[in-house]
């Protein structure tokens, strides 16, 4: 099997693309287009990459909405932006008969753009476009009742992406109002990626992965609650609070608003210490479950908190104290701020007190 080549060439006239080899245009019977990252063709050898061009943008808006109808003007805006030419329509109707030579070249069929009342439409379905075969995975993703199967098929729709999303299409209308629709759907792939891991108890394996996602996108709530509840399923509660307390300084700061409700629910249970709920949770993958605890004999039930065990949980969760991935308590940055605001000192730190506290936060 020969290896794949990605083929870029010199940039030709009219946006033309480096020929295939007579070998590679031989063996594809049905070109793919490719948009998740840089707008291409390949026929499962080489992928030949488009040069910025008209023809270029033209192509990318098409098959950004593949199978419906593009309207005229929206594709003039696409090619020459605001300033049309002459003759708008016209000077279209070239673009597209250029576009279609292209397509000569590369074994994609003339017929695949046809001209409709109002502007044009591009046929194709998953197995010639990397978008449709994208959101097919993911909804397959979502019907499917096995988490294993479900994981998997979200993971390969995620592969798709090559990104940087549509790098060599220059067109400011599409990376204005389309391009950012397409960074959303991969986000929803993330989530559910993340998802079914937490779902199958791999909650620990996937912190790294989620917090690169998170420094990406350092508002989204849905990252954020992630990251939290994989931090806190691994006994880490010190840091998943801290992550809260991060993206609600975020929102707050940059955007002005409160945290969704649903990430509110999930700070309140991480402070409480109960259970995050929500989503059933399974083993991993060749690893049984763990059997049931046994009360010792005489115990009914688990023994209520220790005083000073909801105390400190009632202080960090009004702010007046943090908690640091040890265990170990001090008085939070704003409250010494007001303190010494006051003419007052605090100490750098609150003492665990060994009668009181609960043994994991013990000196």
């Amino acid at each position: 099997m020969r290896k794949a080549v990605v083929k870029t060439g010199a940039p030709a006239p009219d946006g033309a693309l480096p020929e295939l080899t007579s070998a590679a245009a031989a063996a594809t019977s049905r070109p793919r287009f490719l948009v998740l990252g840089l707008l291409a063709i390949t026929d499962g050898h080489e992928t030949v990459v488009l040069q910025p061009s008209k023809p270029s943008s033209l192509l990318a808006a098409l098959l950004l909405h593949p199978g419906a109808v593009v309207s005229a003007d929206l594709l003039q805006r696409v090619v020459w932006g605001s300033r049309p030419p002459a003759g708008g329509r016209s000077a279209l109707h070239t673009c597209v008969l250029r576009l279609r030579r292209l397509f000569a070249k590369y074994g994609v069929a003339g017929h695949a753009i046809e001209a409709v009342p109002g502007g044009y439409r591009l046929h194709a379905d998953a197995d010639t476009l990397d978008l449709l075969r994208f959101r097919e995975l993911l909804a397959r993703a979502g019907a499917s009742d096995d988490p294993e199967s479900a994981l998997h098929l979200a993971q390969t729709a995620l592969r798709l992406w090559k990104g940087p999303l549509l790098g060599n299409v220059h067109s400011d209308e599409l990376h204005r109002d389309h391009v950012p629709r397409l960074a959303e759907e991969r986000l929803l792939a993330v989530e559910r990626v993340f998802d079914g891991e937490l779902r199958l108890g791999r909650h620990r394996e996937m912190i790294a992965e989620a917090r690169e996602a998170v420094r990406a996108d350092p508002g989204h709530e849905g990252l954020s609650a992630l990251l939290i509840e994989a931090l806190y399923r691994s006994g880490r509660r010190a840091e998943a609070l801290a992550e809260y307390r991060r993206i609600h300084a975020y929102l707050t700061s940059e955007l002005g608003v409160e945290p969704g409700p649903a990430l509110r629910e999930l700070h309140s249970a991480v402070l409480r210490g109960e259970p995050t709920g929500g989503r059933a949770v399974l083993p991993a993958a060749g690893v049984p479950p763990p059997p049931a605890a046994e009360a010792p004999t005489g115990l009914g039930r688990a023994s209520p908190p220790a005083p000073g065990t909801l105390v400190l949980r009632a202080l960090v969760n009004a702010g007046l104290l943090e908690e640091d991935p040890s265990g170990r308590f001090r008085v939070h940055d704003l409250l010494r701020l007001f303190v010494q605001a006051a003419g007052a000192s605090l100490p750098a730190a609150v003492p665990p007190d060994p009668t009181d506290l609960p043994p994991s936060t013990a000196g």
